[in-house]
């Protein structure tokens, strides 16, 4: 079965140590992560940014006054999903440091995660949720060669 279309637009805000991070995302590297993640056709834009701008915009859009890892605004599920990952680097690579994961590796991680969000996935609603979006995280890394991020 062939993959889903994905028309992506990566961004990367002003960071002040922005190399490591475009060296662990280029472009078609997130392309496939996000479209192994999709269920259908996807207009996705990613958005790599600082902890002020990651910050504010979980403050602002979730009550939540600090920096988290990735934030998932979904548009639309059909006929296409549509939606912005943001991801916050200095936290991406905070926690890729504490996992002793390479950075490349938790941002796919991170990426899919917030591509089954755009499609409805949530975490957070019940115990039952959060293990079917967890196996359906695993699996789709698996199938893109990556270990099982929970482990």
């Amino acid at each position: 079965m062939p993959l889903p279309q994905l028309s992506l637009s990566l961004q990367f805000s002003d960071l002040t140590d922005a190399a490591p991070h475009r060296a662990a995302l280029p472009r078609h590297k997130v392309a496939r992560w996000i479209r192994h993640a999709l269920d259908g056709d996807g207009e996705i834009t990613v958005r790599i940014v600082d902890a002020e701008e990651g910050q504010a915009l979980n403050r602002d859009y979730r009550g939540k006054d600090y920096a988290t890892n990735v934030l998932t605004f979904d548009y639309a599920t059909e006929p296409v999903v549509m939606a912005d990952l943001v991801l916050c680097a200095p936290v991406v690579a905070r926690e890729a440091k504490e996992l002793k994961k390479p950075l490349a590796e938790h941002y796919a991680h991170l990426l899919v995660h917030g591509t089954l969000h755009a499609q409805g996935w949530d975490h957070e609603t019940s115990d039952e949720d959060a293990e079917a979006m967890e196996a359906r995280e695993i699996e789709i890394l698996a199938g893109l060669g990556l270990k099982n991020p929970y482990r």
